[in-house]
């Protein structure tokens, strides 16, 4: 088993998923088995191929990126440029464990995570019987452990589920599991354009998806760590780890948890150079592609990571999964 590291400079999410040999059996308990009653959302209601959580988005010109002093520079989030985008449709939230168990159950689809056998656990989530079991850790980011048995209703390794968590965020997702969710859903990953114009919910160039003030009037409007990254969250926003997909106060447009909670995957390869981007997207070979997330997660923090800034972008690779990546769909508007 090979861990790639990407980068030094944003130790919350660095490894990707490179393995000599790829387990092709199942975790111990089998996700097929969940009963539905166990993934079933509060309100009774399972979404799946309809368009109830869906907000239309119209269409227009923003500026996207952001020239702030606290951007990365590497991450190609800048320079502010004029962007045009077309009218589509964005889910309200990311896709939940009760949704992706619906979609687990019709089809049978194993994630990738499950196929490879592991996936990347954050330390304090780990038992201290699957801790025994641990034999590799991310060496630039010790934090993020290789847990064999890791996979999205075992989001913390075997000895666990995720039974009491139907309306969170599905994690231990790849970009490829993703696209097969999207393509059973009738709808699509939304683009990087289209994902922060929507994260924007109208306000111009502001750095959060409410404003510039992190905490108006105090008050907590996302999910990030609270306290001394990696050792100890406070959980002063009233959440450890993932929150509900329904958190928080929604955005301008009705969105939920833009910022923080889970990173999401865009449809785009990443790149940097945003004036040759088409044609650095051409010549990508498929060992080199890497695909946009967005967003931050319930990890972020500023002193590591603070990418739960609107503008903020990293990349990873499409078979990558970990415990703070998800995803949320979007959807063409059809003409009439």
């Amino acid at each position: 088993m090979e861990v790639k590291i990407h980068s030094e400079d944003n130790p919350e999410l660095t490894a990707s998923r490179e393995v000599s040999v790829a387990s092709d059996h199942a975790s111990p308990l089998s996700v097929d088995r969940l009963p539905l009653s166990v993934l079933r959302g509060d309100d009774g209601y399972i979404a799946g191929r309809n368009d109830r959580d869906r907000i239309w988005i119209e269409g227009g010109r923003f500026l996207m990126g952001t020239n702030d002093p606290e951007a990365f520079a590497g991450d190609g989030e800048g320079p502010v440029r004029e962007t045009q985008v077309d009218s589509f449709y964005l889910d309200e939230c990311t896709v939940t464990n009760a949704q992706f168990g619906q979609f687990v159950r019709e089809t049978g689809y194993r994630t990738e995570a499950e196929r490879f056998g592991w996936s990347f656990v954050f330390h304090l989530f780990v038992s201290s019987q699957t801790a025994a079991h641990v034999r590799t850790v991310v060496q630039q980011t010790p934090w993020w452990w290789v847990v064999e048995g890791a996979d999205w209703s075992h989001a913390e390794g075997p000895d666990s589920d995720v039974n009491d968590r139907a309306d969170h965020p599905v994690i231990h997702i790849s970009w490829n599991d993703a696209n097969a969710y999207c393509g059973w859903a009738g709808k699509r990953l939304p683009s990087e354009i289209e994902w922060e114009y929507a994260a924007r919910g109208g306000l111009i160039q502001k750095k959060y998806p409410w404003g510039d003030v992190l905490r108006p009037d105090g008050q907590h409007q996302c999910n990030i760590w609270q306290g001394t990254f990696p050792t100890q969250n406070n959980a002063a926003d009233g959440y450890a780890g993932t929150a509900p997909s329904r958190s928080f106060t929604a955005n301008g447009y009705g969105l939920y948890n833009m910022s923080g909670n889970v990173w999401e995957w865009c449809a785009d390869n990443y790149v940097t150079d945003h004036e040759n981007s088409i044609l650095a997207q051409m010549v990508a070979s498929p060992d080199e592609v890497r695909k946009v997330l967005k967003g931050g997660s319930y990890l972020c923090h500023r002193s590591y990571c603070n990418r739960y800034r609107v503008a903020a972008r990293i990349p990873n690779t499409p078979d990558t999964s970990t415990g703070h990546i998800g995803f949320r769909c979007a959807s063409d508007v059809l003409p009439v």
